[in-house]
């Protein structure tokens, strides 16, 4: 079965949770803090497998979780951190962020990894909170949660041509004369439900891999028939070739097809039409033909091959050429650098710490993701925790910015689920 997208989540390891312990021995007085660190949670890591060429080992999987680091213990023995989550993926796949629209990765080199979620950091244990002023520190941290994320995974065939054209134009058969691709082959439209991918071989040896698509129909840009699905995979290409019936052998006008086409193109993707484009007139060998590629000559202003699948007449001439433009095409990748959302800037990008709003008389919400992710981390089961908490939020100018926007001592302050009461 052949998928080529996949919505998924994502969820990264916790990191553990850091341990509040005292050494406690006979003849050691003062012993002091002697809690450990937490370990850190799994990234979750994506990594491209030549061996695979869809998505079907994602597509029941709903959600991907890392483990969690372990615990922090006693006599300052920190916990182990886990092992990355590798999801392996075909070469090719785009993974974006559905949430925030923003493209996380382009897995488009061999062998390549990418850091999609990471991991939970391990609270810290009592005995890294040790200082001069504070010998003794009754506190330690909880572990950070990990990312989680939202991803649509999908495959983009590395092709370097892509055979386009309405159903039944005769692009099956052009690719399996020219290469060891056997794909189904009926008179019927739709014949293609799958890419099809043929290593082609030049003249002199050169050679390169082409893809026939599924057959185009109008409106496929917008769903219809089966190119909505399919012409993600002519994204990657370095040359688009239009297969032309040039028969016209049902009843079409060779013309008004390439018109479709293009239109088509355009509408799921303005920047394939900036791509180099050849047309194949394919079915020479039909009467009509002739008549008709003159008529299409004085209309289009391209790269025209004449052949004949059927008779596989003409091919090898049209191979050949293609390997000759691919020659004078540089390889570019899919996405710019500045398309690609470098996980450091995005966990890390400069935002505003923190947003305080009044839900009603008496209170306040206050919401950040730093905010919250010092709250998540303390463990309020010690004054002392508790003091720490306060302090950081008020380093933070929270407390001035409360009695600016006219909070008074006693108004109740809400982050995520927990209310405490203002003081000031």
């Amino acid at each position: 079965m052949f998928v080529d997208e996949v919505l998924i989540k994502v969820e990264a390891g916790n990191g553990g949770d850091g341990c509040t312990a005292f050494r406690r021995e006979k003849y050691i007085s003062m012993g002091g803090p002697y809690g450990g660190n937490g370990g850190h949670g799994a990234d979750i890591i994506f990594q491209v497998d030549e061996g695979l060429h869809t998505l079907l080992d994602l597509r029941y999987q709903k959600t991907i979780k890392g483990s969690n680091g372990e615990n922090g213990r006693g006599k300052n023995q920190h916990g182990k951190g886990a092992e990355p989550c590798i999801v392996r993926v075909p070469l090719g796949t785009v993974v974006t962020d559905m949430d925030t629209g923003l493209i996380l990765a382009d897995l488009s080199q061999k062998g390549q990894e990418e850091l999609i979620a990471k991991g939970g950091r391990g609270g810290r244990g009592n005995t890294a909170f040790k200082t001069q002023t504070n010998t003794c520190p009754d506190y330690s941290e909880k572990g950070e949660e990990g990312e989680h994320k939202n991803l649509k995974v999908e495959v983009k065939m590395l092709a370097d041509v892509g055979l386009v054209g309405l159903p039944s134009v005769g692009k099956s058969t052009i690719i399996s004369c020219v290469s060891k691709s056997k794909p189904k082959i009926a008179a019927y439209h739709f014949t293609t439900l799958n890419p099809n991918l043929g290593v082609v071989k030049s003249s002199d040896g050169r050679s390169f891999v082409m893809a026939d698509l599924p057959g185009l129909i109008e409106g496929a840009s917008e769903g219809e028939g089966l190119g909505d699905k399919f012409l993600r995979h002519i994204e990657r290409t370095r040359v688009i070739a239009h297969v032309i019936d040039m028969a016209g052998s049902e009843g079409r006008d060779p013309y008004e097809d390439y018109l479709l086409i293009n239109q088509e193109l355009k509408a799921f993707n303005e920047k394939l039409m900036e791509k180099p484009m050849i047309v194949i007139a394919n079915k020479m060998d039909l009467e009509g033909s002739k008549e008709n590629l003159k008529e299409f000559k004085k209309k289009v202003d391209c790269k025209i091959f004449e052949v004949s699948a059927a008779t596989n007449t003409g091919l090898q001439v049209v191979v050949d050429a293609l390997a000759d433009l691919l020659d004078e095409i540089p390889q570019t990748p899919l996405y710019e650098d500045n398309q690609i959302e470098s996980h450091v800037l995005y966990k890390f990008k400069k935002e505003e710490p923190y947003t305080i709003t009044k839900e009603g008389d008496g209170l306040w919400a206050i919401h950040g993701a730093e905010v919250e992710r010092i709250f998540k981390m303390t463990k309020f089961s010690s004054e002392e925790a508790i003091y720490r908490f306060a302090k950081k939020l008020r380093r933070m100018g929270i407390d001035d910015k409360l009695l600016e926007l006219g909070a008074e001592p006693g108004d109740q302050v809400r982050i995520l689920d927990f209310y405490f009461d203002f003081k000031d």
